[in-house]
């Protein structure tokens, strides 16, 4: 893909991105993919964020003009969803693990090749829904009867040390955390690739759920059907897309404009999705 780059979102505070009304037990549930149930982040809303923080000097040869003059010209920045590349997930040991699957990791792969990236590391494969893959300096893995074991959630895994994993995790630290060494460490304590079909339960089971309530005003007790639930990814989620530069001549951007208007929204932290006035949305975004 000509002039095209990736970018990350890395979620410092629950993230919402929201569907509206839900049908199920949660009221407020998060955006997923239809056949695939991976959450992600719609690019609208990555693109609306970054047109409000941007330079108004290049705000309308980047993104396009005002609604009202739409059809002036189109912008120059295209913004893919950003899928989900890590799960963090509770640990027996060490906290959270970051959690992904061969699956998750084949598409962030294929998206990669598209921009020219190609020093990306083996696939792993995992074998069995019991068993998980670790970085070979994991602080996941505790001693359970005399075998090492992963828990996750309720979940009792098998580890195996791997170097791929490994890895992913020098690689990922540096393109997709920004090289922090605080980040670094983190990532290759607890990068952790469990089997796809593992990962889909965690994405129906362990994700963030809170109950929220409206008071009355006078007596200070809940009003009268004013109990909801509302879902969240949960802090340190980190999700991956696909940000392409499209010049045009009416325009006027370049394409190095384009870019440089996304590297620049790394420099602070950026609110995504909804529920801002509680905290939720709170992100970094980087391009690599």
């Amino acid at each position: 893909m000509v002039n095209a780059r990736l970018y990350f979102v890395h979620a410092l505070s629950p993230l919402h991105a929201g569907t509206g009304q839900g049908s199920g037990v949660i009221d407020l549930p998060i955006a997923r993919e239809k056949a695939t149930g991976l959450p992600f982040l719609p690019g609208s809303s990555v693109k609306g964020v970054l047109r409000d923080g941007s330079d108004t000097t290049l705000r309308t040869a980047v993104f396009g003009p005002d609604t009202i003059n739409a059809s002036d010209h189109a912008g120059a920045i295209q913004l893919a969803d950003a899928r989900l590349l890590l799960l963090p997930v509770r640990s027996l040991r060490g906290t959270f693990a970051w959690v992904t699957s061969p699956y998750v990791l084949q598409r962030f792969e294929r998206d990669a090749r598209d921009v020219g990236i190609s020093d990306l590391p083996a696939l792993p494969q995992i074998d069995s829904n019991d068993s998980c893959a670790i970085t070979t300096a994991s602080v996941l893995k505790l001693e359970v009867r005399g075998s090492e074991r992963v828990v996750l959630e309720d979940l009792d895994l098998r580890p195996s040390p791997s170097e791929t994993v490994a890895s992913w995790a020098t690689w990922l630290a540096q393109h997709a955390l920004g090289g922090e060494p605080a980040l670094q460490s983190l990532i290759a304590g607890r990068l952790c690739i469990v089997h796809d079909d593992l990962l889909n339960f965690l994405l129906s089971t362990a994700l963030e759920v809170t109950a929220r309530v409206r008071l009355k005003p006078d007596a200070k007790t809940v009003d009268s059907g004013a109990l909801w639930y509302e879902e969240a990814l949960p802090a340190e989620t980190v999700l991956a897309g696909l940000v392409a530069a499209t010049p045009n001549a009416k325009g006027g951007a370049t394409a190095k404009q384009v870019f440089g208007v996304v590297a620049s929204a790394s420099e602070h932290a950026l609110q995504f999705g909804g529920k801002a006035t509680v905290g939720r949305g709170l992100c970094r975004i980087r391009l690599s």
